[in-house]
């Protein structure tokens, strides 16, 4: 009881709350509110806000694609964003626990597991990559500079010439930037040092998917690395990754502005940065700009993986969320925008010194991140520095996100074995799932690991996520009811949804991702990695890893149905969908209203005369230990007021 009497700001509790050290003590909590924002946005923020969403401004209009880009956000991002958040800080539990609001549909929480599973193999991979190079980069030349090495073939052609005495300084690379320039325009077959390094070094790539060949044990010694840090970030659950994420969440965007400084001093850096914004506004007209838009949103914010859920369920009840969901949704956005310029200043300088249109050394993907980028660093000088820097960002970013993505998977199995023992034991669960991940991972140290890596990143995560978000809507707001979820979410923020979020929730959303899904069959291309075209066989397995998320939902529907009591079979769908009585905040002290025992006449016409004595007994304690406590009524910062029979109302 003295714990409760204590009341303030602290830990992120809404004003007027009465304040514990850990809320829920079973599965604990953030240690302040900070945590879970810097959380939230190291996990929304990866590396497509840098290697993608710059590719797909500029091919898709420039400046002109920030209108439906923030379009889509307005409408899809944030209030799908905020119905994650809600979902997993009112039940306090993870992407299986959730759904108890619906046990017919625990088949999305099993698919949200999977597609995390798929995500957090190949996602380790490529920060494996970036540890490699920021390992390599702690050299005075680095290793892609130019095209002497045993590794390089007679198609290379380096911007700074093929020997270290051309480097002497930038001033003393003209002749040979001039040189180069003209082999490139006259040589179709150009290769860069850093493309080669990439390829014939550090993947040594095979010539087919099905051809491994041998692992590269500097890539799998990284990988190792990798695990090694995420396992440790995470041994203590929420509460050690909660302290690091102070630094790997906000150290980014000093890298960005230390390279965006940097970026906007070099020649031909307008140039570049005018190729990322100029506005061309008849491609607005284009549903393919459309398309681009919502999936860039959607699949940046990180909906439907899980993760949302889970970073959530360990707010305390009465947080904030609905503050939470548009500072981390415009975060998330305003720095996919920033990390175009720090891209575009870079290349444009690379583009001025070769006498090329930037076009043709703009790329995405692993491209940017690992050839194009690299290449335009080895101009700079200090070149290592930056280097160092570049592939540091690269690391925390992934970073961000891989920890949510095994916490995900951790929870997960933690909530639905629930037994004590698992409870004390986490850290056993946490190095279990890293030592699997490792191991699952190895496959893509091979040779041929590239194209595994990206046959994973197409097919495993697209549009069996938009399948799983839309399904979570209907779930939501149809079957579970609207009208119940709105008064849901008032009684744990202290006031309703907002009229737009509740039109969003029940009809927007669900359409722009219908539109997203349609969208994405019709543009559906079979994958390439530059010339090489998979073979059926592996287009077949990439098929397969995208249903076998999906597929869950109807199997453990059936399942469900099957298991459920009724004579018919629409009795059984009907007790199917029915919420689970255990439905509803964790913690009693946060059951109230219509979770409260003998909230409902029907529930107490149920129970036995002595049980619903004993309830009435409760009920009574419960009511006298109210008028006892003593609590302040404070206004919070999100519009609630907490009372707890204070005396004196007026103050």
């Amino acid at each position: 009881m003295e714990e409760k009497q204590l009341s303030g700001i602290l830990n992120g509790a809404v004003p007027g709350e009465p304040v514990k050290k850990d809320e829920n003590s079973r599965r604990g909590n953030w240690g302040n509110q900070i945590e879970f924002v810097l959380t939230s946005v190291g996990y929304a923020v990866g590396l497509g806000n840098v290697w993608r969403f710059p590719y797909l401004c500029y091919r898709n209009g420039g400046g002109a694609f920030m209108l439906p880009y923030f379009i889509m956000l307005v409408f899809c991002g944030i209030p799908l964003f905020f119905l994650e958040l809600s979902f997993g800080q009112f039940a306090s539990q993870g992407c299986l626990g959730v759904w108890k609001i619906s046990p017919m549909f625990k088949g999305v929480g099993y698919g949200m597991m999977v597609v995390s599973t798929y995500i957090g193999i190949y996602y380790n991979v490529v920060i494996c990559i970036a540890f490699y190079y920021f390992f390599m980069s702690m050299t005075n030349l680095l290793p892609w500079t130019y095209c002497n090495n045993p590794w390089n073939t007679p198609d290379c052609s380096g911007v700074l010439g093929s020997s270290p005495r051309f480097n002497a300084s930038l001033a003393n690379a003209t002749t040979s930037l001039v040189a180069a320039a003209s082999e490139v325009v006259n040589h179709t077959k150009r290769t860069s040092p850093s493309e080669e390094y990439w390829k014939h070094y550090v993947l040594n790539i095979s010539d087919d998917i099905g051809n491994f060949g041998e692992v590269r044990l500097p890539i799998l010694g990284c990988l190792a690395v990798s695990w090694f840090v995420v396992f440790l970030c995470l041994i203590k659950g929420v509460k050690s990754s909660g302290k690091v994420v102070y630094f790997t969440a906000t150290f980014p965007y000093l890298v960005l502005t230390i390279l965006f400084i940097r970026g906007i001093t070099l020649d031909g850096a307008i140039n570049g940065i005018k190729f990322y914004l100029t506005p061309q506004w008849q491609k607005v007209l284009d549903a393919k700009v459309w398309g681009d838009a919502a999936s860039q949103i959607f699949y940046s914010l990180g909906c439907a993986w899980g993760g949302l859920i889970t970073m959530a369920s360990y707010n305390k009840f009465h947080n904030n969320c609905f503050r939470d969901s548009i500072i981390i949704s415009v975060t998330n956005c305003a720095t996919s925008v920033y990390a175009g310029f720090v891209i575009f200043s870079i290349l444009g300088f690379m583009a001025h010194n070769l006498n090329v249109p930037v076009s043709e050394v703009a790329d995405h993907g692993p491209g940017l991140a690992f050839v194009a980028y690299p290449e335009a660093l080895t101009l700079l000088p200090i070149s290592p520095l930056w280097s160092l820097l570049f592939f540091f960002m690269l690391i925390l970013l992934g970073l961000g996100t891989q920890f949510c993505l095994l916490e995900t998977l951790v929870t997960a199995v933690v909530d639905e074995i629930g037994t004590d023992w698992i409870i004390r034991n986490k850290t056993v669960v946490t190095l279990s799932v890293a030592v699997v991940g490792f191991l699952l991972g190895v496959p893509l140290t091979t040779q041929a690991g590239i194209y595994w890596l990206l046959l994973m990143d197409n097919y495993a995560a697209s549009f069996s996520l938009v399948i799983i978000s839309c399904i979570m809507c209907i779930c939501v707001m149809y079957v579970y009811g609207y009208r119940n979820y709105f008064k849901d979410v008032e009684m744990m923020l202290g006031f309703p949804p907002p009229l737009f979020f509740k039109v969003c929730w029940r009809f927007i959303s669900p359409l722009i991702i219908s539109f997203i899904l349609i969208f994405t069959v019709i543009q559906y291309k079979p994958i390439k990695y530059n010339n090489y075209v998979y073979p059926g066989w592996s287009l077949a397995i990439g098929f397969s890893m995208a249903l076998s998320s999906v597929v869950c939902i109807p199997i453990y529907a059936l399942y469900k149905i099957s298991r459920s009591p009724g004579a018919t079979f629409r009795e059984r769908l009907k007790f199917a969908c029915m919420a689970d009585p255990k439905w509803g905040p964790a913690l009693q002290e946060h059951r109230t209203g219509r979770y409260a025992p003998m909230a409902s006449e029907d529930t107490v016409e149920a129970r036995p005369l002595k049980e619903k004595e004993e309830l009435k007994d409760e009920e009574k304690d419960e009511e006298k230990e109210r008028k006892d406590e003593i609590s302040l009524t404070i206004q919070g910062s999100n519009g609630s007021t907490n009372t707890h029979n204070n005396p004196n109302p007026s103050a």
